[in-house]
This record gives structure tokens, C-alpha cells and sequence, in this order.
């Protein structure tokens, strides 16, 4: 017979095998005294949304350096700031970002609130966010669920049912188990635990502190769970993407509107997104189209961009946008399709 899962089983698992993350300060920190700054488990939370640990460190090391507190982030500019998270994708979380800091540091004294309810009225943050602030920063017996609890939720009861109607009830299994004491170094284990034992592909079972508890290793149904609804085949969009250098060796770029994919990133002009652009140069020249394509690819669908140059004289204005000298553009501060572009045209 199948013992129950045990929150102090995983606890003491956790003060074992806890990853060492630059946003932590450790397990059983708050024993001594010690509470994360909720500045930075607000920050990698959000910059960890549909996003790897891997690919959030260094952007973390980079904020935190240049912007250590909550009001620094706040008075900064808006375009260093998207500079800056150019190359993380799911841009509307940075002009979240901005927003948040702002009401942190005007509303809030720049000290966030510790409760959840009182986080979930801030810019960009919603419940798993809020949940995840409440239980690691302020030790709050939220409820965290993740991509990876919902994974160990599935398991650990072997429910079947496919995401994502299946969120409220793993959701109700999970704050089943979240305990009153150390709640905030439980939501981290079970995301250790689904980060690095219970993965998508090839579980780790025989490491698990929770295997004897798990419903889907009797069974021997884990590397089935969760099950997923069907996703839909995402369409493909195609667009054009205009890259005018001047002959001094400036740029012609332009910020995209606030609103949308990639709003308030600097970028190429260009045509609408669709299954047809239009031509819609920037300035008048001659442009050639260059062979091949850039290709990226969104959340809910493909881009296909056809990349035209074109070499203009220094007293030509442009319809749109504006230049950007040579000694002032960074590819680096693109968002990623955009430094695509970038590189075609200057592998051509």
C-alpha cells in the first residue's frame, strides 16, 4: 500500500540537493534569520516565465548589476531596459516589468507587498507569480504551480486528465501539500524536484523522495504524465524586413509601438505580419532582396521575413524611423528575430 506524500520527505531531500541559483539564499536560510529579497524573486520570476534557468542567468546577473534595487530598476530608461532583455522573448513581460517597478517604487516605497493578495495588483503579476513571491520571499503558505509541479502533481496522483483542463485540479492537489512551516523552501523543492528528477522524458524515479508516494510509479505510467491536449498546428506569417545602412555607416531602425509582439523593441521597418505583405519601404532606395529568409518563430506562430538592403546617401531622410550611428548600434540590444535580419545581411 502507497504511503502518503510527505512535505517533510521532500524538505529534507531539498536541504540536500537544492540548485544553487544567483536569486536564492539557500535552504533553511530562513531559519537563520534569512529572507531572499523579494526585489530579486520578483525579477526571476518573471524573467523565468516560458523561459529556462540557463537562459535567465545572465540576464539576471546583468539587471541586478546594473539596476541592484527595485527603485533603480524603476527610474531607468525604458529603452535600456529593453535593450537589455533584448534576446529573452515575450517582450510585454519587460514593459511589465517597467510598470511594476514603477508602482513598487511610487506606490510602495519601493518595498513590496507581502501579501498575495496585495501582490496580485501589481503590473504583470499573476497568480503563480504572486504565489511564488508570497511563499519564497515573504515564507506565505501560497500556492506555487508551475509547469513543473503541475508535472509532479500529474504523477505523484496519476491523473490523467490533459492539461490544460487539468490545471485547477492539480492546482488543488498541490495546495493539499504545501505546508505551514517552511512553505517557501517547499515551493522551491518541488520545483527542484521537476526541474531535475521528475523531467519530461526519462524520471529519475529511483531518486525521487516521493517514489514510494507516487501513484504513477506503481502504476508505471510517469513518462506518460501529464498528458496534453492536442496542440493546434500554428500558422505561418510572412513579412519583410527593411535594413537601409547610410553611407557614414549608420543604421535606420525603428521602435515598434508599445502594444503587440515586440512592442517598445527597437527594430528594422517593415511590412505587417500576414499572409501577404505589402512593400512598405522606410526610405526611397534600391533595394535588393537578399536570398534566403530570417525565420523565427512565436508563441502562436512561424515568421518568415524576406530581408532587403539598401545603401543611402547622407542627405536622404527617411519615411519612417530614424539613424542610428554606427557607433551607437549594438545587434546585441535586437530583439532575437531581428538580429536574424541583421545576420543574413551581413553574412550576404
Amino acid at each position: 500500500m502507497r504511503e502518503a506524500a510527505r512535505a517533510t520527505d521532500l524538505l529534507d531531500w531539498y536541504d540536500r540537493h537544492a540548485r544553487d541559483l544567483p536569486w536564492r539564499v539557500g535552504p533553511r536560510a530562513g531559519a537563520a534569520g534569512l529572507r531572499p529579497d523579494p526585489y530579486r524573486v520578483w525579477l526571476s520570476e518573471i524573467m523565468l516565465q516560458q523561459t529556462t534557468v540557463p537562459a535567465v542567468k545572465p540576464y539576471f546577473e546583468t539587471f541586478t548589476a546594473r539596476w541592484p534595487r527595485v527603485e533603480d530598476l524603476a527610474a531607468a530608461a525604458d529603452a535600456d531596459v529593453m535593450a537589455a532583455w533584448a534576446g529573452l522573448g515575450y517582450y510585454a513581460r519587460a514593459r511589465n516589468l517597467l510598470k511594476c517597478a514603477r508602482v513598487v517604487a511610487e506606490e510602495f516605497g519601493g518595498r513590496f507587498p507581502g501579501s498575495y493578495e496585495a501582490l496580485l495588483t501589481l503590473p504583470g503579476v499573476g497568480p503563480y507569480t504572486a504565489g511564488a513571491i508570497a511563499a519564497i520571499a515573504f515564507d506565505l503558505p501560497a500556492i506555487v504551480v508551475d509547469g513543473n509541479v503541475e508535472r509532479v502533481m500529474a504523477r505523484l496522483h496519476d491523473e490523467h486528465m490533459p492539461l490544460p483542463q487539468a490545471k485547477s485540479v492539480l492546482t488543488e492537489l498541490a495546495a493539499a501539500l504545501t505546508p505551514v512551516e517552511r512553505p517557501g523552501d517547499y515551493a522551491q523543492a518541488v520545483m527542484d524536484l521537476g526541474a531535475t528528477i521528475c523531467t519530461p522524458r526519462n524520471p529519475a524515479c529511483g531518486l525521487c523522495p516521493w517514489r514510494r508516494a507516487c501513484a504513477a510509479w506503481e502504476a508505471g505510467t510517469a513518462a506518460e504524465l501529464p498528458k496534453k491536449a492536442p496542440k493546434k498546428r500554428k500558422p505561418t506569417r510572412l513579412g519583410i524586413a527593411y535594413l537601409a545602412r547610410r553611407v557614414d555607416g549608420a543604421w535606420l531602425l525603428e521602435r515598434r509601438p508599445d502594444k503587440g509582439l515586440l512592442g517598445g523593441m527597437l527594430g528594422w521597418p517593415g511590412s505587417d505580419w500576414g499572409e501577404a505583405p505589402q512593400e512598405d519601404p522606410p526610405i526611397r532606395a534600391e533595394w535588393k532582396t537578399l536570398a534566403g529568409e530570417a525565420r523565427h518563430t512565436f508563441t502562436h506562430f512561424h515568421l518568415r521575413l524576406t530581408v532587403k538592403t539598401a545603401l543611402v546617401p547622407m542627405d536622404r531622410p527617411p519615411i519612417r524611423g530614424d539613424f542610428v550611428a554606427l557607433s551607437e548600434f549594438r545587434p546585441a540590444d535586437l530583439p532575437t528575430v531581428m538580429r536574424k535580419a541583421y545576420d543574413l545581411a551581413r553574412g550576404a
